[in-house]
C-alpha cells in the first residue's frame, strides 16, 4: 500500500512504544516507492534497537545502503558497543558536515539522539533545530525538559500543534510538557495518556506516563496497579522499575527487589545515581557525628 497513510500504523506503534507491532506492520508494507520503503526500514530496525537486537541492523544494513538507514546502524553500533563509540562520533560529526546529507532526518534525529546521550544537549538540539520535522522537535522538548527549560518546550509544544496537533507525537509531547508544569495540567496530561491507551493499545510506556501523573497526584496505589501491569509487558523495563521503587517507597512497601532488578538492567540509571549520592551524603554526615 502505498500513500500519505501508508506507514501511519508504523509511525503510530513505534511512538506509543509498541515495537514489536510496529516490526510486524512494517513487515506488512509492500509496494511502496523508494523513500516510502527506505522509511519503513529506518522504523523497522529502530523497533528492533528499542528492544535491545542491536546486531540485526548491524549486520543487515550494508555500506552501500542510504544514509538514514546507515545512521540508524551507527546508533546501533553506539548502543551496543563501546569501543566504537569514537567511531560513531567522529562518522556523525563527518556526515553532519557534508552538505550532500546534513539535512537528512533520519540522520539528524540519530545524531541528536547520540549526543543527548553523550550529554551533549548543544549539539543535539542544534540537529533538532536543523529541520522541520514532528519526531525532531518532539526530541527537542524532551531534551528542553531535562534542561528544566519548561519555556522552552512549551514554545516548541506550540509549534508541534501548528503543524498536527492531533499526531500521535504531538500528543505525547504535550503530555510530557504538561507533567512538568504541574498542577492542574497533570489531570490533563493524565487524560492524554488514557485516550491514547484506550484509542490504540496499553503500552509500557503509555502505563507509565500515565503512572507518573498519578504519582504526582498523589495516587499511588492506581500507579502502582498501572505499573504492575507494565511489568507484566516487560519485566526489564527501565522506567518501570525505577517508577515501582519509588511508589513503593510512598506505599510503605518494601521496594529492593526493584532496585536490584533496575541495578541488572540499567546500572546507570538516573534513580540509582541519585540513591548512591544520597548514601554518600548520609555516610559522610554520620562520619561527623562519629565519637
Amino acid at each position: 500500500m502505498s500513500g500519505p497513510d501508508a506507514l501511519f500504523n508504523v509511525h503510530n506503534n513505534f511512538y506509543l512504544g509498541a515495537y514489536q507491532q510496529a516490526i510486524n506492520e512494517a513487515s506488512d508494507c509492500s509496494g511502496l516507492g523508494h523513500n516510502e520503503a527506505t522509511e519503513r526500514d529506518c522504523f523497522l530496525y529502530r523497533s528492533y534497537i528499542a528492544l535491545g537486537s542491536y546486531q540485526l541492523p548491524i549486520s543487515e544494513i550494508t555500506d552501500d545502503a542510504p544514509t538514514a538507514l546507515q545512521s540508524v546502524k551507527l546508533l546501533a553500533m553506539y548502543l551496543s558497543d563501546e569501543s566504537k563509540k569514537d567511531y560513531v562520533l567522529s562518522t556523525i560529526q563527518e556526515w553532519l558536515a557534508d552538505p550532500s546529507c546534513s539535512s537528512n532526518v533520519t540522520l539528524l534525529l540519530m545524531a541528536a539522539m547520540i549526543f543527548t546521550n553523550e550529554g551533549n544537549n548543544v549539539e543535539a538540539l542544534k540537529c533538532c533545530h536543523s529541520a522541520s520535522s514532528l519526531e525532531l522537535m518532539a526530541l527537542s522538548i524532551q531534551i528542553f525538559l531535562k534542561m528544566d527549560r519548561a519555556d522552552c518546550a512549551e514554545k516548541q509544544l506550540k509549534a508541534m500543534m501548528n503543524i498536527d496537533d492531533d499526531a500521535t507525537c504531538t500528543q505525547l509531547a504535550q503530555a510530557w510538557v504538561n507533567i512538568a508544569l504541574g498542577g492542574s495540567k497533570i489531570q490533563e496530561a493524565f487524560y492524554i495518556f488514557q485516550e491514547l491507551g484506550d484509542k490504540y493499545a496499553w503500552t509500557v510506556r503509555l502505563y507509565n506516563g500515565s503512572a507518573v501523573c498519578n504519582m504526582q497526584m498523589g495516587h499511588y496505589e492506581e500507579a502502582e496497579r498501572e505499573l504492575l501491569e507494565a511489568l507484566n509487558k516487560d519485566p526489564k523495563d527501565a522506567d518501570t522499575l525505577s517508577n515501582l521503587a519509588v511508589t513503593s517507597l510512598h506505599l510503605g512497601k518494601p521496594n529492593s527487589r526493584y532496585i536490584n532488578s533496575l541495578k541488572m538492567v540499567a546500572h546507570d540509571h538516573a534513580l540509582l545515581k541519585k540513591l548512591e549520592a544520597s548514601d554518600g551524603a548520609f555516610s559522610r554526615a554520620a562520619a561527623d557525628f562519629t565519637v
